[in-house]
């Protein structure tokens, strides 16, 4: 568990303008970080730049989506070679926003990661079930679908960093007990371990997303396969930092 260093990802969402995005990061450049995590927040595409040339070098920016090609006429798109433009190094891909609002598919969402990774752009590929799927039993089957998808396109594990995220506990205040969390994340590394690599089971992070707050981090950061938090709303209030520092 030590050789994985705890990462927390901060999801602005379509959150803030200018005044507010400077104060988020404001606190988060004079705050006290725990030096061994490592800190990426995914801020509007639109302020990539301004993310970027406002916060702390040794914290991370990345992007909330990209598209699957480098240029070309797609009109509102962006692309990695955009996304590293901006001096940003990440993208989240496959959140359950960009899955269920907007209907991208598995196979979209796996060409994606693919020319990220190409492009030399750092992902943090989401996974996750709707309640209706964890009420009927398919959690395993769900996620173990999505992330068959997402190992088909990855081409070096290295700059993949895996995020759980239960659509039923996201923006709903209903957290994943500890207990729940663990379990998923202890068979997702075990099927990284049937179907890619011992190496990358034991090196990939996987992140725990969906209503992380200042309140529960703490315990949920304490389990052994919980690698850090991909993590919306709190990102942008204070307790962020607490957030950070949950194995402080």
């Amino acid at each position: 568990m030590a050789s994985r260093r705890f990462f927390v990802g901060g999801n602005w969402k379509m959150n803030g303008n200018k005044e507010s995005l400077l104060e988020v990061m404001n606190t988060l450049n004079t705050a006290s970080l725990h030096e061994d995590t490592e800190v990426v927040c995914a801020a509007p595409s639109i302020y990539l730049d301004f993310a970027r040339s406002g916060l702390d070098p040794r914290i991370g920016v990345a992007a909330q989506n990209c598209y699957k090609v480098e240029k070309g006429a797609f009109t509102g798109e962006i692309s990695p070679a955009m996304i590293k433009d901006c001096g940003a190094d990440w993208v989240v891909l496959g959140h359950s926003e960009r899955r269920h609002v907007f209907g991208e598919s598995d196979e979209l969402i796996g060409q994606k990661v693919s020319h990220a990774l190409l492009s030399d752009v750092c992902v943090v590929a989401c996974v996750g079930e709707t309640l209706e799927q964890r009420e009927d039993g398919s959690t395993e089957e769900v996620v173990y679908a999505q992330a068959q998808v997402i190992a088909e396109n990855v081409s070096d594990w290295g700059k993949v960093v895996l995020a759980y995220e239960p659509v039923w506990a996201i923006g709903t205040g209903r957290t994943a007990t500890p207990e729940q969390a663990q379990s998923v994340h202890e068979k997702l590394r075990a099927w990284l371990r049937a179907h890619v690599s011992d190496d990358a089971a034991d090196s990939v992070r996987i992140l725990y997303g969906g209503s992380v707050t200042a309140a529960n981090c703490r315990e949920l950061a304490s389990q052994s396969d919980v690698d850090g938090f991909l993590v919306g709303g709190a990102s942008l209030k204070p307790e962020f930092i607490d957030i950070i520092n949950a194995r402080a």
